[in-house]
């Protein structure tokens, strides 16, 4: 286990990127970047040392955490800010993260019914694919 990593230096800031709004649980592995791009939104993070799992990489479960945080909140774009909940989420790992590393995600909703929204999403560390995720959302009030 690597231990007194130094902070990641990339500042999201200064690169276009805002923090989105969160709090409680997204506040403790936060904070989430977001930016829009043709209209649509893009949302990131900057893996810190707090995120690394025993083999010194991102863990996992914080990647599966983040892919459900944007691609809700892709939904939640979407929709008008509709409540709403996950009913499904699969992840495919494609390559390990590490500290410093910027991930941005970017999720498509493939279709939308009264009441559900099929999503998908790629997240990406610069050029290089590093997961995919697929997922259901359930729409309350619509």
């Amino acid at each position: 286990m690597q231990t007194n990593s130094p902070m990641p230096t990339f500042d999201p800031a200064a690169d276009g990127w805002a923090i989105e709004p969160d709090c409680d649980f997204i506040d403790m592995v936060g904070p989430v970047w977001r930016r829009m791009v043709d209209a649509s939104p893009e949302f990131a993070f900057l893996a810190e040392p707090r995120h690394r799992n025993r083999n010194g990489k991102v863990h996992g479960g914080m990647l599966l955490t983040f892919a459900d945080q944007a691609m809700g909140l892709t939904a939640s774009h979407r929709t008008g800010s509709l409540a709403q909940a996950t009913v499904q989420l699969n992840l495919h790992f494609a390559a390990a993260v590490d500290v410093g590393d910027f991930v941005v995600a970017r999720s498509t909703i493939a279709r939308m019914t009264k009441s559900l929204a099929f999503m998908t999403c790629e997240m990406m560390v610069g050029d290089h694919l590093v997961a995919t995720t697929s997922g259901i959302w359930r729409l309350f009030g619509r």
